[in-house]
């Protein structure tokens, strides 16, 4: 029975950790911190655009003057911990940023905060996921993570549009869909009500 618990313990903690977009908070970090968590957070700042030195590991006001920035962009209180909140914000940056970058890398910046803008909209619309992750990885939602172009590393005119829709900034006026009407092989989208064309995709509710 002792064996039997002990398994089970086990397969648990493993299931959780395989889960994608585990809940499960890393460190929190502040001023006066130091290691590889830090390292890593200066890196995601900096390819973020809010960290312009090279990363050293140790969190002080230029890392703390990152972290709250990022938070007023974001609107979280800007406290300067980076705590759970703030690193689920980060996340959810660097998912958008990704989907940007492999959806609209050769579109306008204008079509770059679109793209980001739809993944917001979804978010608040009745018959989507409610966060970034099951958004973006919902079946055939997305074009880039389909074909991998999800993968590439973003661009900071990428992060910089995801960051700009946060901000309110939606050029698609409330849009769910987009696509491109020269290469679009499902019949379905063409039935969407057309808001506005932006570059090569027309943005549809």
């Amino acid at each position: 029975m002792v064996n039997v618990k002990k398994m089970s313990f086990v397969i648990f903690i493993c299931f959780m950790f395989l889960i994608p977009n585990s809940t499960f908070a890393q460190e929190v970090l502040h001023n006066g911190s130091q290691g590889q968590a830090v390292y890593d957070l200066q890196e995601n700042l900096k390819e973020a655009g809010y960290f312009n030195r090279q990363p050293t590991g140790y969190y002080g006001s230029i890392t703390d003057h990152a972290v709250k920035q990022l938070q007023l962009d974001s609107g979280i209180l800007p406290d300067g911990v980076f705590g759970y909140q703030t690193q689920q914000k980060l996340n959810s940056i660097e998912m958008m940023a990704r989907v940007v970058h492999g959806e609209a890398r050769g579109e306008t910046y204008e079509g770059k905060v679109a793209v980001a803008a739809v993944i917001l909209n979804r978010m608040s619309a009745s018959g989507f996921p409610k966060n970034t992750y099951d958004v973006i990885f919902q079946t055939n939602a997305f074009t880039a993570v389909h074909d991998g172009q999800y993968y590439l590393t973003p661009n900071s005119h990428s992060y910089r549009a995801v960051i700009d829709a946060l901000q309110g900034w939606d050029p698609t006026h409330g849009s769910v869909y987009y696509y491109n009407p020269l290469s679009a092989t499902d019949e379905w989208i063409f039935t969407r009500e057309t808001v506005i064309r932006i570059g090569n995709h027309l943005f549809a509710k």
